[in-house]
């Protein structure tokens, strides 16, 4: 092994630590010493890859947004349109909120903590669901009386509420949870011929290809998180 890829390794390795303190004591009483024990390296090592705490967050948040950005793109590439983009994309991403320490601590950090932040991921999440909608009005898929921006309010803030409402309780961002969330959106959103096609927990295909169903591995933003136009 090169220096250069046990550098890599380590940095890693510091990342991984930093997000399981950050999940299990939150920002405040991580401590750098701990980070660094449970990377099994120095506190020496830990400094010559992050200068403070603050700089540890920020490349959690980094690793969280990579690993969303390309669970998004592989979704994509397998959902038939953008409303199963969109259904698919919110399983894929509670899935990897549920079993990856990075993902889940890198968006907890982003969104609740007030140290500056080069991603937004409330905002890109926002946003791409506002994206995918305005796709699925082009594509005639939504109701001619549905509201892009009141539907999109209406999915941020039930998704957003089951992220924070799963800390306590990870079964509500379990994909029957979700799944019961969209059979009761979609008929107030889809067109009855876009409906009969819709599947609600999801389509195995995209799921797996993202590493987002619990047979499959556990995974892990450029333009926002859909990865789309």
């Amino acid at each position: 092994m090169t220096k250069q890829e046990r550098a890599m390794n380590t940095r890693h390795a510091l990342i991984r630590s930093a997000a399981q303190a950050f999940d299990q004591h939150g920002y405040t009483l991580a401590k750098l010493a701990g980070i660094s024990a449970g990377a099994g390296v120095s506190t020496g090592a830990l400094h010559f890859h992050f200068d403070t705490k603050a700089a540890m967050a920020a490349a959690v948040e980094t690793e969280a947004a990579r690993i969303l950005h390309a669970v998004a793109r592989r979704v994509q590439r397998r959902s038939p349109c953008a409303l199963q983009a969109l259904v698919d994309t919110s399983h894929a991403f509670a899935q990897q909120l549920c079993w990856d320490v990075v993902v889940r601590a890198g968006f907890h950090l982003n969104s609740r903590t007030s140290h500056a932040s080069e991603t937004d991921m409330l905002r890109e999440w926002l946003e791409c669901v506002r994206r995918y909608l305005t796709r699925a009005a082009r594509e005639g898929s939504i109701l001619a009386d549905a509201s892009v921006e009141d539907m999109t309010a209406t999915i941020i803030g039930a998704t957003i509420g089951f992220e924070g409402l799963a800390r306590r309780d990870r079964e509500w961002l379990s994909r029957a949870t979700l799944a019961s969330l969209w059979r009761a959106l979609l008929p107030r959103l889809a067109t009855p011929e876009a409906l009969a096609r819709l599947e609600p927990a999801g389509m195995e295909c995209a799921l797996s290809a993202a590493g987002a169903l619990p047979e499959g591995p556990v995974g892990g933003l450029t333009g926002g998180l859909t990865g789309g136009h």
